[in-house]
Parts: C-alpha cells; structure tokens; sequence
C-alpha cells in the first residue's frame, strides 16, 4: 500500500489523517513513520502505541520517544 500511496500522491493530496500501527515499533513502524512523512509532510501521523509492539518493552518505548520528537502524535 505504501508504494502505491507515494506513486500516487497527486490523488491523495486531500488526506487529513494517516494512522499508523503494527508489530516491531522499534523496526517496521518507525521506518514506515519516517516514509510517510516524507511522502506526506503536511499530513497529520499519528501512531496507535496500544497496538504496536517492540522487539523488547524498551526499544518500543525508544522508538515512540523518537516518533514523538519528530512530531508523529502518538495514541
């Protein structure tokens, strides 16, 4: 879906939210986080924490810290 979402951009300009979730926050979230912004940088991200998981409690916490310091809205 990503690749599709940044092949198109010209069509989902009009995107208000993107929200974010999945297992290896401290991996694949915050990778995905990162793209994301890149592709859409005046888009709201927010990232639903409840629903992700790190590879330890720690490196999840790591990563939202990280995600929140670059302006994602953390849940």
């Amino acid at each position: 879906i990503l690749d599709e979402l940044m092949a198109h951009n010209k069509a989902v300009e009009d995107i208000e939210k993107i929200v974010i979730y999945g297992y290896c926050t401290d991996i694949c979230v915050i990778s995905n986080a990162m793209v994301l912004r890149a592709a859409f940088p005046e888009t709201e991200i927010e990232v639903l924490s409840d629903c992700c998981a790190g590879v330890t409690p720690q490196s999840h916490q790591t990563a939202l810290d990280a995600m929140r310091a670059c302006q994602f809205t953390i849940i």
